[in-house]
């Protein structure tokens, strides 16, 4: 029965986002209302309290008292939102207790769905704003009484229905629904086709289906998790089946699914927030992060390509890959081509990035029936439109719970102001060094995401040490994708690294060798968001020339890191290579017109020679090599 009603509750959740992607949404305060109501419920019934054990009844009252605590707490904003808006009412003892009920429902459905940590630092943010006068200076801030931060927290658009609650509510929530239908009407099998054809001949051909595939995937689903537990069960058996060894398989898997969060145009929901963060449109966010997500697939096609010259791994069988005309025929293809034309037409005319998102979902539907007319039974069709909505109503819980939970601590971070001193104090430790604050952040970033997912640890880390950052001068769009990429990262960087727990768990081999081939995999990676702060021009700020120069730098680098640490033979000494390499490293992190040029100049020489070398049958991997 729970089973049952947690569907139909996701269903409602997305045809609730579908209408309002549409029509347009509610008054602010109401949509983020009726959304926060709808997946609180929907958490409950996901992740019930004491299921499968004999307090279960125990465990459903307190669901129910939860459920109806947040329903009444949200029924009641959305029918007082202009009243509220208008005449900023003084809080009373009832709003105190509503957003009590509110608040530890919130909590309680993170809890159960990312863990403990995430809640503790909430629940610390509440704290520090009601006791955070004692402590000393320079910590300490003005006391605030109860009615103060129930007003802030409530009775407003700067608490739990500010700005993310908002981006979550209407513009996540309509990509996370084109996400989820593009997949279940063939979409994620037709890139995965694709990949198979590109990569699947080639040395490594596996590994390369996997990085292309999850690529690809990514850019719809913007989860890495998601993206692992997909694309895996595919990719992993197969890397296994052709004799890779099963941690390189988790490893270049859950690599593979981490950038798909940064790959526009569809990227992880931290895009959006960053957008509306920054205050500039989400194409403006997607056209920055094109370089770096280009540099980050780059990097892991060139490092495994060159593991697999190493270790002999074998392409993909010819009779295991897909045909051409199978991956371009029309019932495959056009609803893709309708999906992605409806969204980037939408958004490029001047409609709003939901509205884009739901004329994307109308032409994938258009597409998707027409074509499947006559070919797919009307039920199935129906089925498959009925699970889309249910997957993007259930993908929707964990978002809106943290979006909603991390509302919660931003504005008590703001109306503390700890987020300027702490940056003050960043700043005054690193002496004004653009590079020791960003290795800060970078860390902490890290650690953040460790135990936190991506979206959430951007946006607390963002709120704090974002501004440390631009302080210091970094542009502030490049500052907030520093702390996204280095967010992202933290999925694959052990000892607390979930993507490579879940593509392990596929590939049915201890985790921590997979974790340390993760990070030799992406050991490029680490270092592109560096360049961010040195290139303008890698967010596609600056002119054309800034651009190119951007680009050319990290090609250079990324062909350069993992030929040096994998050995890869340019000239057939081990020593011109290695000062081939590192020269080309130098010039490429040296912010001048002339360096990139050079490095590739270089690097192109190198590799020009190698591939005689190939043809004349000399090893291009030496024994040696690690």
């Amino acid at each position: 029965m729970l089973g049952r009603l947690s569907r139909v509750l996701a269903v409602l959740v997305g045809l609730f986002v579908l209408w309002t992607a549409g029509a347009g949404p509610f008054p602010s305060l109401m949509q983020r209302a009726i959304f926060v109501a709808m997946v609180i419920c929907l958490g409950l019934t996901l992740y019930p309290l004491g299921a499968g054990k004999r307090w279960r009844p125990l465990g459903a009252a307190v669901d129910l008292a939860m459920a109806g605590a947040a329903v009444v707490a949200c029924v009641y904003i959305a029918i007082h939102h202009d009243a509220i808006m208008t005449s900023l009412p003084w809080a009373t003892p009832l709003d105190m207790a509503l957003i009590a009920g509110l608040t530890l429902t919130i909590l309680e459905v993170s809890r159960r769905a990312v863990g403990i940590i995430f809640p503790a630092l909430v629940s610390l943010g509440l704290a520090y704003a009601l006791l955070g006068h004692l402590l000393p200076s320079p910590l300490n801030h003005r006391a605030f009484d109860i009615y103060f931060v129930t007003e802030t927290l409530y009775l407003g658009d700067l608490g739990v229905w500010g700005m993310l609650t908002g981006v979550a509510a209407t513009v996540i929530a309509a990509f996370v629904l084109f996400g989820a239908l593009l997949l279940h009407t063939g979409g994620g099998q037709a890139f995965m086709d694709l990949a198979m054809r590109l990569g699947g001949r080639s040395p490594g051909g596996a590994a390369k289906v996997a990085t292309i595939a999850s690529g690809l995937f990514g850019t719809i689903s913007g989860s890495a998790v998601a993206n692992v537990a997909t694309t895996g069960n595919f990719t992993i058996p197969m890397m296994k089946r052709l004799g890779y060894p099963p941690a390189f398989a988790a490893a270049v898997e859950a690599v593979a699914s981490t950038g798909g969060q940064i790959a526009p145009p569809i990227m992880g929901a931290a895009a959006f927030v960053m957008a509306e963060i920054l205050g500039v449109s989400y194409v403006r966010v997607m056209v920055g992060a094109i370089i770096p997500a280009l540099l980050f697939y780059l990097s892991v096609l060139v490092t495994v390509h060159i593991v697999s010259l190493h270790r002999g791994l074998r392409a993909a069988e010819e009779d295991e890959l897909p045909a051409w005309m199978h991956i371009l025929a029309p019932a495959r293809s056009l609803p893709i081509v309708a999906a992605f034309a409806g969204l980037l037409v939408a958004v490029f005319i001047g409609r709003s990035v939901a509205t884009g998102a739901f004329w994307g979902v109308v032409g994938l539907l258009g597409a998707y029936f027409v074509t499947n007319v006559g070919r797919t039974p009307p039920g199935r069709m129906i089925r498959c439109l009925v699970d889309g909505l249910a997957d993007a109503g259930r993908g929707l819980v964990i978002i809106g719970v943290l979006l909603a939970g991390a509302q919660i601590l931003v504005s008590m971070i703001n109306m503390t102001g700890i987020g300027v001193v702490l940056s003050s104090m960043i700043v005054g430790l690193a002496g004004d060094s653009v590079f020791l604050v960003a290795l800060f952040v970078g860390i902490v970033c890290l650690v953040m995401g460790m135990g936190l997912p991506t979206t959430a640890a951007y946006v607390l880390v963002a709120a704090v040490l974002a501004p440390a950052m631009t302080t210091v001068g970094v542009e502030p769009l490049a500052a907030h994708m520093f702390v996204f990429y280095f967010a992202t990262l933290s999925v694959i960087t052990p000892p607390v690294c979930v993507a490579v727990f879940i593509g392990s768990g596929i590939a049915q081999t201890n985790w921590l060798p997979a974790a340390f081939e993760s990070v030799r995999l992406a050991a490029v990676v680490y270092l592109v968001p560096f360049l961010l702060l040195i290139y303008p021009g890698m967010t596609w700020t600056g002119g054309w020339l800034e651009v190119l120069d951007a680009a050319l730098t990290g090609a250079a680098l990324v062909l350069a890191v993992p030929g040096l640490l994998g050995g890869l033979a340019l000239f057939g000494n081990r020593a011109v290579d290695t000062a081939v390499y590192l020269a080309a490293i130098a010039l490429a992190v040296t912010p001048h017109w002339a360096t990139p040029l050079f490095a590739l100049g270089l690097m192109a020489w190198g590799f020009t020679r190698r591939r005689a070398d190939a043809r004349n049958g000399t090893r291009t991997v030496p024994e040696h090599a690690p």
